[in-house]
């Protein structure tokens, strides 16, 4: 009998756990039913699914207060508590997830590229295999609406801004000398090779409040978290030398890249305008170290450049030419560590350091430079919840700048500055909904060698008008500290300022990106002077200004056609400042007001070969002759260059590059440079400014040597 008693006394037990019912319904933020929605008290395996009106309901043994887990993709999963023995008939609302991919980005004034990028219009790769770029980063994104070609100087610049209003970070750190020496409209390069990055964003405008001392923009660069497999490139070119190595290790790995220019052989075959006594050679190489730990990434980046070049300059100014020897050395170190931590911290610190020294010769005279610059960051990042981040911290500049010039007889002038900046910024990210989406922020600076405070807010929006566009809009203030050239004489100078306004409509869709972006900037407290050319005795004031406006369009297309992508990029600027010695407020020279590129690749399976077209087109120049009233009334023809570039893979590790730039060998003019004194018959002479040489040819071989044998350097041409 006691089997029977044991039996009779455990259903008594499990009557007296009488079940209870929960039902109601799910709906969606437009209050429409979801219909497979998945719902369980949370510890139990009591659950069940939502029909096709939403409903919903079960039958548990569990009793009191409890939590009720409701969850949907595409949503964000709502936990509630709920009291049991009440819970019948009850409404519940879940919110769309901002997570996911079609959810709204905020991307006024930033070209985002790489893997990491939700709509990237620009792949990494694109910086090496663009026709006419040869591997400059700078030289692809010119290809990009809101840039301009400025052929003599090389360097990059945005939306009325000069060349040093463009700041360039990696991995969050400056780089407070991003280009190679130059001088005498002898076109730099930018010193760093795209193959150790990753992605990079790149803003025209409106950009973070984490980032500082630029009045139009900043070029974000990302080094590689981690390396895919051990393999060595070998280049050989008709203007140098290439190599490069991957190790790898469990949680480590070690990539550099080293390479060896000399223009003096490809200049024998191809004679230049320019009266080179030596042409430009340079010795540079780039490390990154990488140590991944259970919670973080550490990396140590180092780049370092040696060039020199020697060149007889002409000048309408004197009869003979100028001689000018220049000998650059720059190097760069950065280092950052992030890492996660519970409670959904985010920990960011960096480190940088360049150094660079300049010993230049011009005719008789001598005159070295050196400058010392470094950069320390902290940054700290919570996610309160997938609607909700927010991001702060602080950063420290430290540059020292020394300059002497030696003229043959007279004794050594020197001319120097140290300068400490600090400041604190935070911002926030808000996403109301899976279709609106708030970035506001604020930086404060502190400049002592100006001896002045700045806070500086920012804020962005952006709404999602349909399942594939989005509009945004910005609003920021920036600063940014006068150049070297006027800090070594006056240091009762005060900031530059600007001001942008920026409207954003992006279409994107199956590989397809449209991009409109209308946009004002208001300059403020620029920089003047009252001599011919900024010296030491020069008059220096904060009294300029002036204002850029104007419209950039973009158009990617890697669908439309097989093995074809292409994209073209139009820009439509309206500028003017009083600034520098300007009599009036008048359109800078380096600004041409319509700009268009148009870029193709196409990759032939029969022929084994990747075929690239760039042409890039830009209306006339303004520029300044003395012989009419009107000051920069003139204007240059309109520029024109058509490159194009051939990849053809040989075998599945070896290639063969070539390229040429200026195919229909335009003459392109950037400007004129006329005599102080007028002739004997009142008029000032002039001489064109045209480039060192009206095309370029290049050939090289390109060999990948790895375990798979299949990897390649056709993403890198």
């Amino acid at each position: 009998m006691k089997p029977f008693y044991t039996l009779f006394l455990l259903f008594l037990v499990l009557a007296g756990r009488a079940q209870q019912t929960i039902s109601g319904t799910v709906f969606d933020g437009k209050s429409k039913p979801i219909a497979g929605a998945n719902i369980f008290i949370e510890g139990t395996y009591d659950g069940a699914s939502t029909d096709e009106q939403g409903r919903f309901e079960f039958s548990t043994t569990v009793n009191g207060k409890q939590e009720l887990v409701i969850s949907f993709l595409t949503y964000e999963t709502l936990k509630v508590a709920i009291d049991v023995a009440k819970c019948q008939n009850e409404s519940f609302t879940l919110k769309e997830s901002v997570n996911t991919l079609d959810a709204v980005v905020v991307t006024a004034g930033t070209f985002d590229a790489g893997e990491k990028a939700r709509v990237s219009v620009l792949k990494p790769l694109d910086i090496v295999t663009t026709a006419g770029a040869l591997g400059d980063i700078v030289s692809a994104l010119q290809t990009l609406p809101g840039t301009q070609t400025v052929g003599e100087d090389g360097r990059l610049f945005v939306r009325g801004g000069e060349a040093d209003e463009t700041q360039t970070f990696i991995d969050g750190i400056r780089v407070a000398q991003p280009y190679g020496a130059t001088t005498a409209n002898v076109p730099t390069r930018g010193r760093f090779s795209p193959f150790l990055f990753s992605g990079m964003s790149f803003s025209t405008g409106g950009y973070s409040a984490e980032y500082g001392e630029a009045l139009s923009s900043v070029l974000l660069l990302n080094t590689q978290d981690e390396a895919t497999e051990e393999k060595t490139d070998i280049s050989l070119m008709t203007v140098g030398l290439g190599l490069a190595n991957t190790q790898k290790w469990k949680t480590n790995s070690l990539s550099f890249n080293t390479a060896y220019i000399n223009l003096e052989p490809y200049q024998k075959v191809f004679p230049q305008r320019a009266d080179w006594n030596k042409p430009f050679q340079s010795l540079s190489g780039e490390a990154v170290y990488r140590h991944g730990f259970d919670n973080g990434m550490f990396k140590l980046y180092a780049a370092f450049d040696a060039s020199q070049f020697d060149i007889n300059s002409e000048t309408i100014n004197h009869p003979d030419k100028i001689r000018v020897d220049l000998n650059n050395n720059n190097f760069y170190l950065n280092s950052s560590y992030k890492a996660n931590f519970s409670g959904q911290w985010q920990l960011f610190s960096g480190l940088s350091y360049g150094f660079s020294r300049n010993k230049i010769g011009i005719a008789t005279d001598a005159v070295s430079n050196s400058e010392h610059a470094s950069h320390i960051k902290v940054k700290l990042k919570k996610s309160f919840s997938d609607r909700l981040k927010l991001s702060f911290g602080g950063d420290f500049f430290v540059t020292r700048f020394e300059e002497n010039f030696k003229p043959i007889d007279s004794d050594t002038f020197t001319s120097n500055y140290n300068a400490n900046l600090a400041a604190l910024f935070a911002e926030t990210d808000i996403f109301f909904s899976k279709k609106l989406a708030m970035k506001l922020g604020a930086r404060l600076s502190n400049n002592s060698l100006l001896k002045e405070k700045v806070l500086s807010p920012r804020v962005s929006l952006a709404y999602k008008v349909s399942k594939n566009g989005q509009l945004a809009v910005a609003y920021g203030n920036f600063t940014q500290a006068p150049k070297p050239d006027y800090l070594k004489y006056a240091d009762d100078l005060s900031s530059e300022k600007a001001t942008h306004y920026i409207f954003n409509y992006q279409y994107s869709k199956d590989r397809r990106t449209f991009r409109a972006e209308w946009y004002w900037k208001e300059y403020d407290n620029l920089v003047k002077f009252d001599t011919e050319v900024a010296q030491f005795d020069s008059q220096y004031t904060n009294s300029g200004f002036g204002y850029a406006k104007g419209l950039d369009v973009f158009w990617r297309d890697n669908a439309t056609v097989k093995n074809v992508e292409y994209w073209v990029s139009y820009s439509y600027i309206d500028t003017q400042r009083d600034y520098k010695n300007f009599s009036v407020e008048a359109t800078p020279s380096f600004v041409a007001k319509h700009s268009l590129s148009v870029v193709s690749k196409w990759w032939i399976n029969q022929w084994k070969s990747q075929l690239s077209v760039t042409n890039s087109f830009t209306t006339g120049r303004p520029y300044n002759n003395p012989n009419e009233v009107a000051f920069m009334s003139g204007r240059t023809k309109g520029y024109n260059n058509l490159s194009l570039g051939w990849a053809y893979l040989m075998t599945q590790q070896k290639i063969l590059y070539f390229s040429v730039s200026n195919v229909l060998g335009t003459t392109n003019v950037f400007g004129y440079e006329y005599a102080n004194t007028p002739n004997e018959t009142g008029v000032y002479n002039r001489r064109a400014i045209r480039p060192t040489a009206d095309q370029f040819f290049f050939v090289g071989f390109f060999w990948t040597i790895s375990e798979n044998k299949k990897d390649n350097q056709l993403n890198n041409l």
